[in-house]
């Protein structure tokens, strides 16, 4: 897919000039306070829901996927968006904390105030839902944004932005689009000098990220990076077998395979694997590709979702299900591998195509060991019919995000942080942290009376001051 030709290509110059108009309606966007911000958001999500049909006809046309995929992910920007608008004031409001027994004296306060403006750089895969993870969390902590999407989807991003100005239109230049290749998007980072942004969240490759955080560190200004993933599903011999075959194909099908949280591997307890396998097979083949999903909307994905399945096969892999004669662009077919080795590309690198490798495993410790042996650690799934022991293998796990007996379980819960660690990045969105993620800590102490001694005054006697500091030594001691 390519991006439209009516979309500018901003340059560092424009980037900077978007950054200082969204400062300037940053500071009105902050004074007024939470309440008129959640009441503002909340227009803004009306308005999107009442737009929900061009949304998603503007994310099919650009990411060619099929359109009822597209009003899913519309849905998903309209949770998100509701949850931060409604939950800011709670989250990062002004609270008391306690002062402890050495301060008792002093009234201590915590309150988390808007960073200033925010750069989003976004990705083509899920154009409007993944970036607003960021840009709606940024606004509702108080922030302005300015968005470079994808190249791929100019349009998205462009549209998101009008529709703020237009349903708040006194805030205009609170969410600012900028346009282009990736050349603009380094620009936002500080690639080609301050571009004035006070933070920079960023979806995408590991390798783009590593780039974006180089030049963020010219500024040291911080980053958030979501950098993709090769999650895991993990199968018990207890499990529904049917249940977890039905998850995996829409884990690793859906959106052409291209979720950075979707089903790439699958390790299941030897005793059932090939009646998983057959299970899989059976629901991936009766898939019809160009219906169910879309094309790979960045067309040289091609390449490495190719070289990872021939790779496989020369490894000694088998293709239960399709192959590289199913790899025909621009729809690919699904592919379905099993006895990957683990150093084979399409089980150690992310693949974002619609291709799942489910290798045999001795037990379930063997499939923990395994999923974690990955780069990455953004999600994974444990399927077994003991909630109890999913939830405790759940806990073994090193990703970020865990579903027990679904897949991307928590993509629709909207208090829960997403993120990952390794090749994955590094920070969360969603969720409170997610909130506090797009603001600074502000700390306040009130003293409330004269302590009986005050440390922190050269007028009290030296041997009062030992005294105090041995108490409070033998307290720490013993207790």
């Amino acid at each position: 897919m390519t991006a439209g030709t009516n979309h500018p290509a901003h340059t560092a110059e424009d980037v900077r000039a978007a950054v200082a108009r969204a400062r300037s309606a940053g500071r009105r966007w902050a004074a007024p306070g939470a309440r008129e911000r959640r009441a503002a958001l909340l227009r803004w999500k009306r308005a999107l829901a009442a737009r929900a049909e061009g949304f998603a006809q503007m994310i099919a046309s650009e990411t060619g996927k099929p359109v009822h995929d597209a009003r899913a992910e519309v849905l998903l920007t309209l949770v998100h968006l509701d949850w931060a608008a409604r939950n800011a004031r709670r989250v990062l409001g002004r609270r008391r904390v306690p002062s402890g027994l050495l301060s008792v004296h002093q009234r201590a306060t915590l309150a988390y105030r808007p960073l200033g403006v925010i750069g989003v750089i976004g990705p083509w895969n899920y154009p409007l839902y993944t970036p607003m993870g960021s840009i709606g969390y940024a606004l509702a902590a108080g922030n302005a944004v300015v968005f470079k999407p994808s190249e791929l989807t100019p349009g998205v991003g462009a549209l998101l932005a009008r529709s703020l100005g237009e349903a708040l239109p006194d805030h205009a230049d609170l969410l600012q689009a900028v346009t282009g290749p990736g050349s603009t998007g380094a620009a936002l980072a500080g690639a080609e000098g301050p571009s004035g942004v006070d933070k920079v969240a960023f979806t995408g490759s590991p390798g783009t990220a590593r780039k974006v955080a180089a030049a963020c560190a010219a500024t040291l200004t911080p980053l958030l990076a979501e950098c993709g993933g090769k999650d895991a599903v993990l199968v018990a011999a207890d499990a529904d077998l049917d249940a977890a075959a039905d998850a995996i194909v829409w884990g690793a099908m859906g959106n052409a395979g291209q979720t950075c949280a979707g089903v790439e591997r699958v390790y299941a307890v030897e005793s059932v694997h090939e009646a998983l396998c057959s299970r899989i097979v059976s629901r991936a083949r009766a898939l019809t590709p160009g219906e169910a999903y879309g094309p790979l909307t960045l067309s040289s994905q091609l390449d490495v979702v190719e070289r990872h399945v021939k790779q496989a096969l020369v490894d000694g892999a088998t293709a239960r299900l399709g192959g590289p004669d199913a790899l025909r662009a621009p729809v690919l077919g699904p592919v379905v591998l099993s006895g990957v080795p683990e150093d084979s590309p399409a089980v150690t690198e992310e693949t974002f195509g619609p291709v799942v490798v489910v290798n045999p495993v001795r037990d379930m410790d063997e499939a923990v060991e395994r999923a974690d042996a990955s780069a990455y650690s953004l999600g994974a799934a444990v399927f077994t019919r003991d909630r109890a022991a999913g939830v405790a293998l759940a806990e073994r796990l090193g990703t970020g995000a865990v579903s027990v007996n679904s897949v991307l379980g928590f993509a629709a819960i909207p208090s829960l942080p997403f993120g990952g660690a390794g090749e994955s990045g590094y920070g969360r969105i969603h969720g409170e942290e997610g909130l506090r993620a797009f603001a600074a800590p502000h700390s306040v102490t009130v003293r409330r009376f004269a302590p009986a001694v005050d440390l922190t005054s050269f007028a009290t006697p030296r041997e009062k001051v030992a005294r105090a500091v041995e108490l409070g030594r033998r307290l720490h001691a013993r207790f």
